[in-house]
């Protein structure tokens, strides 16, 4: 008899629960429905530099010594970089800073209509030298280490490569695809015989943002709906939605991309696979890898879609570096980099990677 009151007291804590959270949904998820937008990037920084597109933060020390080599984290340019700076607690930058850092981050605009004619170039050649120019100046430091994130590591890469006697320390990339012909989603979404990526460059000048949200969700058609219906399942769980409406708002604050820019990827990478091939060109200058000599990091992400392993392996493989680490952790293409998997995998490993190196 006793065993049967304890069952009975269980399920009746069980419903209890159930039903208190069928409340809390019903009130919250009106709130989540009404409410504004979710405020991101707050740690306090400075914009140091601001040119069309571009724009360079620096972060406000949050620790009494620092270590001498600045970083500087460069952003995708299909995002803003605030998931780098979600909310308290959930900061990549803010973890850099608390660990001894001085933090710099390459942030990206909506390019105007007189930026349509965007080129690798730009962005390789005048855009991350420029903002490490202001590390320099601002630091008084000579060296700069580059964290860059998916497609601001390709151009992290193609930097270090036609800048293999510059300034750069240390080069990290996450989730950075090397082989675009193992992209095998967006190799699909990309097919030549299907996509007129000609058409659209000269007919748009600046490819949409929705073009650029279609391409990710058409790897992935069923994310948006799940994660709404993860989303309401925890409702009740205050942190989960407030994580949640921060990814959220990153994901659909995505930009719209120069149309050169956007075709010289299209081709030279995505089809040509050139940076694979050691036969990309910018400006005339040679990306070889094999230009490479500085540490190099690179993180993958087991269940990445966007930049599979496959795709981000051969980084290793074509430097010249003699000091160089792989990092492949559980998580997917975000996850790896921003998120509770981020928290306890990603950022101490960095973390560790960069304080050997930064002194």
């Amino acid at each position: 008899m006793a065993e049967q009151g304890n069952d009975a007291a269980a399920i009746g804590k069980q419903v209890q629960q159930m039903v208190e959270r069928a409340i809390q949904r019903g009130i919250k998820g009106f709130d989540y429905v009404t409410g504004s937008s979710t405020p991101v990037g707050l740690t306090p920084k400075d914009v140091v530099y601001e040119r069309g597109t571009l724009r360079l933060y620096h972060y406000h020390p949050q620790s009494e010594e620092v270590y001498r080599v600045p970083v500087m984290l460069v952003m995708a340019t299909t995002n803003k970089s605030f998931v780098f700076d979600l909310a308290p607690g959930q900061s990549m930058v803010e973890f850099l800073l608390k660990r001894g850092f001085d933090v710099f981050v390459v942030d990206w605009a909506a390019p105007q209509p007189e930026e349509r004619g965007l080129t690798l170039a730009d962005y390789t050649q005048d855009f991350i030298p420029t903002c490490i120019r202001q590390v320099q100046n601002i630091t008084g430091e000579p060296d700069v280490s580059i964290v860059g994130y998916c497609m601001g590591g390709v151009l992290s890469v193609i930097y270090a490569a036609t800048h293999a006697d510059g300034p750069l320390k240390n080069l990290a990339c996450l989730t950075t695809p090397i082989d675009w012909h193992k992209m095998e989603l967006t190799q699909v979404w990309q097919d030549p015989r299907y996509f007129d990526v000609d058409r659209i460059a000269d007919t748009l000048g600046i490819i949409p943002a929705d073009i650029v949200t279609q391409g990710f969700e058409m790897q992935r058609p069923a994310q948006r709906v799940a994660g709404q219906m993860r989303v309401w399942e925890q409702m009740w769980n205050d942190e989960f939605v407030k994580s949640f409406r921060a990814f959220e708002r990153w994901g659909n604050e995505t930009l719209p991309l120069a149309g050169e820019y956007f075709r010289e990827t299209t081709k030279e990478l995505a089809w040509e696979n050139k940076l694979m091939k050691g036969r990309l060109k910018v400006d005339g200058k040679s990306a070889d890898l094999a230009n490479i000599r500085v540490p190099v990091l690179s993180v993958s992400a087991e269940h990445d879609h966007l930049a599979p392993y496959e795709s981000t392996k051969p980084l290793l493989e074509l430097v010249s570096s003699e000091d160089k680490t792989e990092v492949k952790l559980k998580g997917g293409h975000v996850s790896v980099i921003a998120g509770p998997n981020a928290v306890r995998r990603m950022w101490p490993r960095l973390d560790e990677w960069l304080a050997e190196r930064s002194v």
